[in-house]
């Protein structure tokens, strides 16, 4: 067994499902290595991690937590990451600049279909991972079950590390599968060395001959002793299992309770042998520069502190007061949740917050010369929106200004003005993702603000073509007002939007007057008849007469918007809603469920096929009006246990008739009447 140092602190991310358990196995290993001397439990609200406000009303990851800790005279930094599927982005963010990602679920393979997307994303990214099945002390599920349903949706093969000992139906200790020692747990204590009981040994002997073979799919020498009947040493099973792990070819399972913990020490002792060094981290991430270089994988506003940017240092050294992408470092920090100890540098592997780097958002790579880049993704799609406002009109310019500091917390929310609608939307992964952004905006930044359903952004049409004829004529001393046209209001296909021209001859409307014609009939067009904006329509101003002393632009314009007021309402207008194209992502075995969900929100489904790099998933696409999505996302997860997911984009607009598009008519005349 190799007894080299690693050149530098590491770092490991815990992921996995929501209620796995991830916080409680910080609290463990925080404890384990002497970080912490009590742990502290969710109840109390008293751990390390999902120490702010959001965590502690919801009893639950929010955001990301950050520890660093020495480990057996090693530094390491962990990144508990949120489990909820609604808070993904930074898990994703903080999965890139570690070395290894700990996958954290439940020991119920009716669940390990949750954890799909986090394998899938590692598999992406060829960050190696590890797996824990946690809960082992209050679980009924076996080992073994978990890890075959955990194998079908793994694209890498995954390695069992060690067996349990069992006393009853309870799980009292493991046996470690490489050095074949035996464990007892103690719980609130580390395991115990003890004999290996006769009772697992046809066990451990069988689990251990598939561990060699899995490994020797990756090694042609140990390949060769195995089918010799020569057990390899146990030293070469190290090396091996520590190459494989490191080159992302396997995925080690271990299991325990880390709320007892019992298993934590086996797992940290494989961490600190097996994970990579932070220059595989950069290299991954395209980063071969010699110099100073440093990943922002997390950016966050802090009480009394100011901006605080989270990066890993992936070459040579940070100072503080260092000059990095033209920004001056004021301020650096290792963190421990909420605590934050003042450094003066930080070295190759090392996770620190840096003060001040105002113009530095998530994603940038630090260096001295500014011309550092890593292959960073882009941030997760919106999938939910809320209707935004301040409680207090005054408010308004503070609001906006808070919004963008939340969405730089957290790249997968976006905001923003609706143009036909004029409400403030904000835009993320779901309900709670957003309420958790509100409830920021309360806490946070001292702003009361209410929110909504969004409006949909519904159109209107005609069917007939009119001609009509208006005269805006005012007297009232001095220069009257007088303006006098007619026009042809004629429908257009869909999607041709609005045009305007005229045939004016003899100068019965002087030239200088038509832009002013064109204006008053695109001023009505905001609101038609039904109260919507109007679309797909040609005016056509074919007729008209002036006054050499009473015309003026503002007295064809409004000619012109009285000529529309008066004509449109007998061309026949139609209410259009606006239809989007969903490509839906699910499990197979959900697949049949669609259509029923699709159909019940006014949708058609065009289409199946298999996802493209996803065995076992499908892809679905189909049109849905946008009144129907508003909730899709919420529906979708609930039918698949938190895993399906869609992209969606506009696709046309569609005629709405029928009681169903008379009340949004009628919602609407109430809303205007009401201002």
């Amino acid at each position: 067994m190799s007894t080299k140092a690693p050149s530098g602190p590491r770092v490991a991310a815990l992921v996995g499902p929501y209620s796995s358990g991830k916080t409680s196995l910080l609290e463990s290993i925080l404890k384990l290595s002497g970080t912490i001397q009590r742990k502290g439990t969710v109840k109390e609200s008293s751990m390390v991690g999902d120490a702010t406000a959001e965590a502690k009303a919801r009893q639950m990851s929010t955001e990301l937590n950050v520890a660093s800790l020495e480990y057996l005279d090693e530094s390491w930094t962990f990144l508990d990451c949120p489990g909820s599927v609604e808070l993904a982005q930074d898990g994703l963010n903080a999965m890139l600049v570690a070395d290894t990602a700990v996958v954290v679920c439940e020991a119920d393979e009716n669940k390990a279909l949750m954890v799909a997307p986090f394998l899938k994303h590692l598999d992406e990214a060829g960050i190696p991972h590890i797996l824990f099945i946690n809960k082992m002390d209050v679980s009924t599920g076996s080992v073994r079950g978990t890890f075959e349903a955990l194998q079908a949706i793994s694209t890498r093969p995954l390695v069992l590390r060690e067996i349990p000992i069992r006393d009853g139906d309870d799980i009292a200790g493991h046996v470690d599968l490489i050095s074949e020692r035996a464990f007892q747990w103690q719980p609130g204590d580390i395991s115990k060395l003890i004999e290996l009981p006769d009772a697992v040994k046809d066990d451990e002997e069988l689990a251990r001959t598939e561990m060699l073979e899995s490994l020797a799919d990756f090694d042609d020498t140990m390949l060769e002793s195995l089918l010799g009947d020569v057990v390899p040493s146990t030293e070469e099973i190290f090396a091996n299992f520590t190459k494989d792990l490191q080159e992302n070819l396997i995925v080690p399972v271990f299991f325990g309770s880390a709320e007892h913990d019992s298993g934590i020490q086996r797992l940290m002792k494989s961490l600190r042998h097996d994970s990579p060094e932070a220059t595989a981290a950069a290299e991954r991430l395209g980063i071969s520069s010699g110099g100073n270089v440093a990943q922002v994988f997390k950016s966050i506003y802090a009480d009394h502190v100011g901006k605080l940017t989270y990066a890993r240092v992936l070459s040579g050294e940070i100072t503080d007061g260092m000059t990095l992408n033209g920004s001056r470092v004021s301020g650096m920090n290792k963190m421990l949740g909420q605590k934050m100890d003042k450094v003066a540098k930080a070295g190759l592997g090392e996770i620190v917050s840096l003060g001040r780097l105002d113009d530095i958002h998530t994603g940038v790579t630090l260096s001295e010369s500014g011309d550092v880049s890593a292959e960073w993704p882009t941030p997760l799609s919106p999938l939910f929106s809320l209707a935004i406002h301040a409680d207090e009109r005054g408010d308004e310019v503070k609001l906006s200004g808070a919004l963008a500091k939340i969405a730089e917390d957290d790249p997968s929310i976006t905001y923003g003005p609706e143009s036909d609608t004029h409400e403030l939307l904000i835009w993320g992964q779901g309900e709670q993702h957003l309420l958790v952004s509100i409830e920021k905006l309360k806490t946070r930044y001292n702003l009361a603000v209410s929110s909504k359903r969004p409006q949909v952004p519904y159109k209107e049409t005609i069917k007939k073509t009119v001609t009509q004829h208006a005269r805006h004529k005012k007297q009232s001393g001095g220069h009257g007002e007088f303006g006098d046209v007619h026009i042809d209001i004629k429908p257009l296909p869909r999607g041709s939007g609005f045009q305007f021209d005229d045939t004016i001859t003899g100068g019965v409307v002087p030239k200088q007057y038509i832009p002013a014609v064109e204006t008053g009939v695109k001023e009505f067009m905001d609101r038609g008849p039904l109260g919507f904006q109007v679309v797909d329509i040609s005016v056509t101003l074919t007729d008209g007469g002036f006054h050499a002393v009473d015309s003026s632009e503002m007295a064809f314009k409004k000619a012109a918007a009285q000529a529309m007021r008066e004509g449109m309402p007998k061309t026949g207008p139609v209410l259009l809603e606006p239809i989007f194209e969903v490509d839906i992502s699910l499990p197979n075995e959900f697949t049949s469920n669609i259509q029923r969900l699709v159909s019940g929100r006014r949708g058609q489904i065009l289409g199946f096929d298999a996802k493209p790099g996803w065995d076992g998933w499908d892809e679905v696409k189909v049109q849905m009006p946008q009144s129907e999505m508003h909730d899709l996302i919420i529906e979708l997860r609930s039918m698949t246990l938190g895993v399906g997911t869609f992209a969606w984009s506009f696709d046309h607009l569609q005629e709405f008739s029928g009681r169903e598009a008379d009340q949004v008519v009628e919602a609407r005349a109430e809303r205007n009447d009401g201002g």
